[in-house]
């Protein structure tokens, strides 16, 4: 069925229910993915996806949720019969509705649609790319961890006030992680991933030879002392930290407790005046851009930090009413509605006189330690106590010349963090996960070996 068929026979059978007011979003994908071991096929997928999310409001405007992938005319009735009975038991203290701006316009990115390569020619593909990136360096040993994958979607949301919008596009994505291995050393690894609308988007090449260079790189490597070190942040491992305590800007972790943040927070000087950040999720950089959110609600840029202050939270329909404002399209659908940021950009505000433009990460002659990715993110990180303590893959620069980090740990508070950056350097990278400059940090705790 297409969307306004899908959109139909839920209204249809909503009114031989006596159901009033209902909502859902669906998801159909077909997915294929491959991974290889030494040129031998390790794990073939292909995947054919339905999933529609129903949420449906009682007569005390309680709200019951069921999921189905049953698309029949009976799958569905008993679907809006399951998050009726379900409604019953609806949260009686946060009451939730249709977001306002759901029936607002959208933009939808033009993009050529792409077509499946099929099993067969993603694991030709990523044959050769292993064979490649193990050929490259006769250390480099195997690729463990492997993956050529492309996916072809559409979502939609509709309710029964009218609201209806949907949109398709596709992703591709390979990573390749070597493993190096050298007599009387440790093997070292590291890797590289590079996104597409479509395999044929994907450089390949560059993959290749990034994960070799990284690698190969880390061989030379020797443990570090157990000290306080001027630290420069990879783009990267920027934007994982501060997608890690994204609790700062997130309404529903307010009204949880579980942020650093409170209801009174928008104005604080929470960084330095030199730092900007804002949520783009419709960034022309961004292949994983989506129109909408999990309610409907229009995707827009939204700035978090503007020149060092907390200017907006993210939020949801729900959230947005108990702060007095709008949402601001980060929800997720579900019974109890999630919110989470799309895509962070970081940028120099120009409040920028008190930075140290000397540290540009590429000629500094003097001693810091620069931490390329940050690992274990889950498991070390106290987003509501703002703590963090990150094992990382780095580098030890001194006098100009750089060795690899043998293994160490980052200890540091985010607060803490946020209010001793010393310079944002002024070009931004491209990451998977948005854009942002290198970023010093004028110390933080590293733990060796020594």
């Amino acid at each position: 069925m297409n969307p306004t068929e899908i959109t139909t026979q839920i209204s249809k059978a909503a009114n031989l229910l006596n159901i009033d007011k209902w909502d859902y979003g669906a998801s159909f994908s077909n997915d294929y993915s491959v991974q290889v071991d030494r040129g031998a096929a390790k794990q073939l997928k292909a995947s054919q996806k339905q999933v529609i999310t129903l949420r449906v409001w009682n007569k005390d405007n309680l709200v019951g949720i069921t999921t189905t992938s049953d698309l029949s005319e009976t799958g569905i009735k008993k679907a809006l019969r399951q998050a009726n009975i379900a409604s019953e038991f609806g949260n009686k203290n946060e009451f939730t509705d249709f977001s306002p701006l759901a029936k607002d316009p959208i933009h939808v990115k033009e993009v050529d649609k792409k077509n499946p390569l099929g099993i067969k020619k993603l694991l030709k593909i990523l044959r050769e790319a292993e064979s490649k990136l193990i050929d490259s360096h006769e250390a480099i040993k195997s690729i463990p961890y492997n993956g050529l994958s492309e996916s072809f979607y559409e979502r939609i949301y509709a309710n029964s006030d009218g609201a209806f919008r949907n949109y398709s596009k596709s992703q591709a994505a390979i990573y390749l992680y070597a493993r190096a291995e050298e007599q009387d050393k440790k093997p070292r690894s590291s890797g590289s991933v590079k996104l597409g609308y479509g395999v044929e988007d994907i450089d390949i090449e560059s993959c290749i030879k990034e994960a070799a260079k990284k690698t190969i790189a880390h061989l030379d490597y020797s443990s570090i002392k157990t000290d306080k070190y001027l630290i420069c942040l990879s783009p990267e491992a920027f934007l994982t930290l501060m997608n890690a305590f994204s609790s700062i800007f997130n309404a529903r972790s307010i009204i949880d407790g579980v942020s650093l943040s409170d209801k009174n927070s928008i104005g604080e000087l929470i960084s330095i005046p030199a730092l900007n950040i804002y949520d783009d999720g419709l960034n022309d950089k961004n292949i994983s851009s989506a129109p909408f959110d999990g309610e409907g609600t229009p995707t827009k840029k939204l700035m978090l930090i503007n020149k060092g202050k907390l200017e907006n939270f993210l939020h949801s329909e729900s959230t947005a009413k108990i702060f007095n404002t709008i949402p601001t399209g980060h929800a997720g659908l579900g019974s109890k509605v999630s919110v989470s940021p799309d895509w962070l950009v970081i940028e120099k505000s120009n409040e920028c006189s008190n930075l140290n433009k000397f540290l540009v990460h590429t000629n500094y002659q003097g001693d810091f330690v620069y931490i390329e990715e940050l690992n274990a993110i889950h498991a070390g990180v106290k987003a509501s106590q703002g703590s963090f303590s990150l094992p990382f893959e780095g580098w030890l620069y001194r006098n100009g010349e750089k060795r690899s980090i043998e293994s160490a740990t980052v200890a540091g508070d985010i607060k803490y963090l946020l209010k001793n950056i010393i310079n944002i350097e002024n070009e931004k990278e491209l990451t998977t996960s948005g854009i942002s400059p290198h970023v010093w940090i004028n110390e933080l705790s590293i733990t060796g070996d020594e």
